[in-house]
């Protein structure tokens, strides 16, 4: 008979899992030893188990199916769990095994003992620790089973002794379930939000990751309805190719004419979206709101209709109720603003910006040591990368700038922590994604405070041959949070960085490393960089001084920049 790390081992090269992620250690030993003789599966083994655990969640994310990380007893697992959370919070589904001392040590206080199943109370639907081989493979097949069906976290504990037993002589091998069937709206929220729908003399939509798999009804209705679309950034992967109605994102980092159309409609409808920021909600609208999950409905602005089913089935349903509105003069007008909007970022992108007059006396002010604007980068990264790129990136301004001049076209695909908000994500998402397929071209936009938090799993990319193209947004700042104080008025403190060159470091560790200080060299050097054979890190200092100005500017907005750099010039004076 099998051992309890064989079934568990060879049950998720059944189910078609092919990496696991982690670091050895003792109690694990049963269960990686397992993973060494079954062909199916490849262990990458990082240097931090956080890293490990964003990995699988990318995996997830990207292939739809389960992705799995491990942590041995105590110090090993608790370093899964900022992984684990962003997995939580991004509803993919992602199983974490963890070892645990001998059965007999349990509640004894013994060296490096944690309590599990309360440390992993709060990030999994499911944890439990495993406390003889009869459990199996019930609890096994418990944890998959609700990762998979409620696209979330779970957590398997295993005592390294446990781990090694037999399972019992006629012990049945697990059998999971993957199917996710599409659940139908009540005809009578259909014809409340198709009433609403007709009264209205305009429509916006603001569509979410939900709506991703509904592209063509999505499109469909909004030509039906003359009805621009607002994405959210999780929407731009799958939503915003080929989309003759997009208006880009709102929020933060988004753009005046996406905002402008949800204040102009007399409607707005939600498609998929759990959109978390209360204040860029339009005022006074009528508002349809379509989710799978209930729990959304009305959670971040009143709702006069809730459709509680699969968005797909929801938006074909109503396209048949609907009467068409034939003016698109609304749509048109928020599209010129839109591409006048486009025009004048795609300008500030140009090597040769700050070489004009425009520029010259722009940069004086916000960019006087004439260093790379991050929209020339991005923009770069834009025209070279392939179409079927996977992008991922850090949360902070390196998302605004993805956001802003990154195209999801043809079959891009696009990660990030984009609820949890984690810094150091995208070096260990990329190498999840990188994993999945080592042919396809994977472009990590790093922040050098978060690429710098998790930097010795740039080891990991060279040990396990994962050609990723780390681009480094070296600003030698944590852009975001100067950006926060300087719009609260505060003058900047503690975000400044002291950086080594990366692109040395990056060398020093097996990589390709390509340092940029140039303007004029940004194309050439992401064309190489996208070209050369295995991980490749590009470290380009930018403007630290660049400012995302957000959509709509308050008087309070202006004001507090206008004090913050003051304040900034008096204390570098000050400093002599």
């Amino acid at each position: 008979m099998p051992t309890v790390a064989e079934l568990i081992v060879k049950g998720l090269a059944d189910l078609g899992v092919k990496t696991i992620w982690g670091v050895v250690g003792d109690a694990l030993n049963p269960v990686t030893d397992a993973i060494r003789r079954d062909e199916r599966l490849e262990w990458i083994g990082v240097r931090h188990e956080e890293a490990g655990a964003f990995a699988a969640g990318a995996q997830a994310h990207l292939s739809g199916t389960l992705g799995v990380c491990m942590g041995t007893v105590g110090p090993g697992s608790i370093h899964l769990l900022n992984g684990l959370y962003d997995a939580k919070k991004s509803r993919v589904p992602v199983l974490a095994v963890c070892g645990q001392v001998p059965l007999a040590e349990i509640g004894s206080d013994f060296f490096q003992e944690v309590d599990n199943d309360q440390l992993f109370a709060d990030v999994a639907a499911f944890s439990r620790t495993v406390m003889s081989p009869q459990q199996m493979p019930l609890l096994f097949e418990q944890a998959v089973q609700t990762a998979l069906a409620q696209k979330t976290v779970t957590v398997l504990t295993l005592p390294g002794d446990v781990a090694a037993m037999d399972v019992p002589d006629g012990t049945a091998e697990p059998h999971f379930t993957q199917a996710d069937p599409p659940l139908s709206a009540d005809p009578a929220g259909l014809a409340a939000a198709a009433g609403r729908i007709d009264a209205a003399a305009s429509v916006a939509i603001l569509a979410g990751q939900g709506a991703r798999h509904a592209r063509d009804e999505l499109l469909a209705l909004a030509e039906h309805l003359s009805a621009p679309i607002v994405l959210t950034l999780k929407a731009k992967d799958g939503l915003e190719r080929e989309n003759p109605y997009e208006l880009g994102q709102t929020g933060m980092i988004g753009n005046p004419a996406a905002r402008k159309a949800l204040d102009a409609a007399e409607l707005l409808l939600m498609v998929g979206t759990d959109f978390p920021y209360v204040d860029w909600y339009p005022k006074g609208k009528v508002v349809v709101q379509i989710d799978m999950r209930g729990e959304h409905i009305g959670r971040r602005t009143s709702v006069d209709v809730g459709v509680i089913g699969d968005s797909r089935l929801v938006l074909a349903d109503l396209l048949e109720r609907v009467v068409p509105k034939p003016d698109r003069s609304r749509l048109d007008e928020h599209r010129a603003d839109y591409e006048d909007w486009r025009s004048r970022q795609r300008k500030l992108a140009e090597p040769g910006h700050d070489d004009g007059l425009a520029g010259r006396a722009r940069a004086v002010l916000d960019n006087p040591d004439h260093l790379i604007r991050p929209e020339a980068l991005a923009a770069a990264i834009d025209r070279h990368a392939a179409d079927d790129a996977i992008f991922t990136s850090d949360t902070g301004m390196s998302t605004v700038w993805l956001s802003r001049f990154v195209t999801m076209r043809a079959t891009r695909r696009l990660v990030g922590s984009y609820n949890l908000g984690s810094m150091a994500n995208a070096m260990p998402h990329a190498l999840g994604a990188q994993a999945l397929d080592r042919s396809r071209q994977v472009i990590a936009f790093c922040g050098d405070g978060g690429l710098t938090m998790l930097l010795g799993d740039l080891l990991t990319a060279v040990a396990y041959d994962l050609p990723v193209t780390f681009v480094v947004f070296d600003n030698g700042r944590l852009g975001m949070v100067k950006l926060e104080q300087e719009q609260g008025g505060l003058p900047e403190f503690g975000t400044k960085l002291h950086n080594p060159d990366l692109a040395a470091v990056a060398r020093a560790m097996g990589l390709t490393g390509i340092r940029v200080t140039d303007p004029q060299e940004i194309d050439g050097a992401i064309r190489d960089a996208l070209g050369t054979a295995g991980p490749v890190l590009v470290d380009v200092l930018t403007n630290p001084e660049e400012v995302a100005l957000p959509p709509k500017i308050t008087t309070g907005d202006a004001w507090g920049f206008a004090v913050a750099k003051l304040r900034e010039v008096v204390t570098s004076r000050g400093a002599g």
